[in-house]
C-alpha cells in the first residue's frame, strides 16, 4: 500500500498529513504557521520539517496558492509579500519565485515522487464526482480556484486576481481581511454576488464551496445560491492528495 503525504499551503498556515491510498489519514494534521518573509528556499525546509513530524510516506502531494503549470510557479500571492497577505510585495521575493520549479526542488528535498498544484486544484480532487462540468472556489485568505471536466483538470485559472468591484480583485473582495470587517452576514452576500456573477461564465453542472471560511457563509445566504452549490469541508485540501494523481495531463 502506497501512503501520501499530502500538504495544504496556504497564506496564514501550512498543514499536512499522510493519508493511505483509500484517502483515509493515518495522522492527525499538523499545522504550523506560514513564516514571512518566504523566500523559495525556506518554503522547502518547511514543508520537509513538516514531513518528517508526520508518519512514513511514498509520495508527496502539495497545494500552494497561485499560478503553476507543471509544477512550475509563474505567480504566487502571498509569498512574494514582506510580512505575509496584504503586506508589501518585496521585489527580490518575487523574482526569486517567478518560473521556480517547485515540483523538482520539492522532488529532491523529500526524495520522493512529488506533485506541486495549486492548492484548490487539490481540494477539488478530494470532492468532485468526475461527471460533468464542475467548479470548485476555496475561501481563506483569498480565492481559490479549480475547473474540473468529467473528473480532468482543466488549465488553471487565476481568477483571484481579477477585478471585481471597486478596483478590487476577488481574492480582496471575498477574502478573509473582508470578512472580518463586512462581519460574516454582509461578507456571504458578497460571496452570493460573486456566485451569481460566475454562473454565466462557467455554466457548471456543479459548484463545490471549500476552504476554511466556506463554513461560515450564512444559511440564508447559501440557500438562495441553489442546489447545484455545495458547501464541503476544508480537509479535501488534505484529503485530495491521494486522487490528485489520477487527474488528467494539466498537472
Amino acid at each position: 500500500m502506497a501512503f501520501t503525504l499530502t500538504i495544504d499551503c496556504g497564506g496564514g498556515g501550512i498543514k499536512g498529513s499522510v493519508l493511505d491510498e483509500a484517502g483515509t489519514m493515518r495522522a492527525q494534521p499538523l499545522r504550523v504557521p506560514t513564516p514571512y518573509p518566504l523566500p523559495p528556499e525556506l518554503f522547502v525546509k518547511t514543508l520537509v520539517e513538516l514531513g518528517e513530524r508526520l508518519p512514513a510516506h511514498d509520495r508527496v502531494t502539495v497545494g500552494m496558492p497561485g499560478m503553476l503549470r507543471h509544477g512550475v510557479v509563474v505567480a504566487t500571492p502571498h509569498y512574494i509579500t514582506r510580512s505575509g497577505p496584504r503586506t508589501r510585495i518585496d521585489p527580490e521575493l518575487q523574482d526569486a519565485w517567478f518560473g521556480f520549479d517547485a515540483r523538482t526542488a520539492l522532488e529532491d528535498a523529500f526524495g520522493r515522487p512529488t506533485l506541486v498544484l495549486n492548492d484548490a486544484e487539490v481540494h477539488g480532487a478530494g470532492v468532485v464526482a468526475g461527471t460533468g462540468c464542475e467548479l470548485v472556489l476555496t475561501l481563506g485568505t483569498g480565492l481559490g480556484c479549480a475547473l474540473f471536466d468529467g473528473g480532468s483538470l482543466a488549465p488553471h485559472l487565476e481568477m483571484s486576481q481579477a477585478p471585481v468591484r471597486w478596483g478590487m480583485s476577488y481574492d480582496t473582495y471575498i477574502g478573509e481581511h473582508e470578512r472580518r470587517r463586512l462581519g460574516d452576514a454582509l461578507w456571504s452576500r458578497r460571496v452570493r454576488n460573486v456566485v451569481e456573477g460566475l454562473r454565466p461564465v462557467f455554466l457548471w453542472d456543479r459548484l463545490y464551496l471549500g476552504g476554511g471560511n466556506s463554513r461560515l457563509i450564512v444559511p440564508t445566504q447559501l440557500a438562495r445560491m441553489g442546489d447545484d452549490v455545495v458547501v464541503v469541508p476544508n480537509t479535501a485540501g488534505i484529503v485530495g492528495g491521494v486522487r490528485a494523481w489520477t487527474l488528467g495531463p494539466t498537472r
